[in-house]
């Protein structure tokens, strides 16, 4: 609120899954009125029957919308990959806005929970490499500007292709690397930044 953000995502782990931290989950949230708030499942979300109490509180984690400014809309795609996978429900979803949608905004970015482009080796819900390969084409077939991920927690910006792929930070206290990714549009381009407290 106070950078006068339009919007904020967050690309999951936002809970142990547990219906009690969901619920001081939500106890910290700022009215809804008075900032923008999309949600996505990460792995965490789903322990203890968590996607049930996610559903419930914030509705699919699959979704899209549009940020609007007085030069250009942009395109914002919010992916479920908390469980390790799209689907063929979801993908046959995705594949259809990026067809029929895309072409009509400026810029176009991606939110998933899971990394396409990892750093580092990490034996947790690991996407297949058959649909990360889909998935890397697709991106760059629709010009798909940044990919936002979370999972890894270990801050990192790869370049493949025309497309950026992004590893935030965890958010969390008493990490030293807490932090979280500012993103926005600068004479066309787009800009970011890692933040860290």
């Amino acid at each position: 609120k106070a950078t006068n953000s339009s919007a904020v995502v967050m690309a999951g782990d936002l809970t142990t899954g547990l219906e009690k931290d969901y619920t001081v989950f939500e106890q910290h949230l700022p009215q809804q009125d008075s900032l923008s708030l999309f949600f996505i499942a990460g792995n965490h979300d789903m322990f203890s029957n968590g996607w049930e109490e996610f559903y419930a509180r914030f509705g699919s984690s699959s979704y899209f919308f549009t940020i609007k400014t007085p030069v250009a809309t942009d395109l914002f795609i919010c992916l479920d990959t908390g469980g390790g996978t799209l689907g063929d429900k979801q993908l046959e979803w995705l594949i259809n806005i990026l067809e029929k949608l895309r072409p009509n905004y400026r810029h176009c970015i991606v939110f998933t929970h899971n990394n396409l482009i990892r750093s580092r080796h990490t034996d947790s819900t690991n996407p297949l490499i058959e649909e990360v390969q889909l998935l890397l084409e697709l991106f760059a077939k629709h010009r798909v500007d940044m990919v936002i991920t979370g999972h890894d927690h270990k801050q990192d910006a790869v370049l493949f292709g025309l497309t950026t792929y992004i590893i935030m930070d965890a958010l969390k206290d008493g990490l030293s690397n807490a932090g979280y990714f500012q993103i926005g549009v600068k004479n066309g381009k787009i800009a970011y930044k890692f933040e860290n407290f």
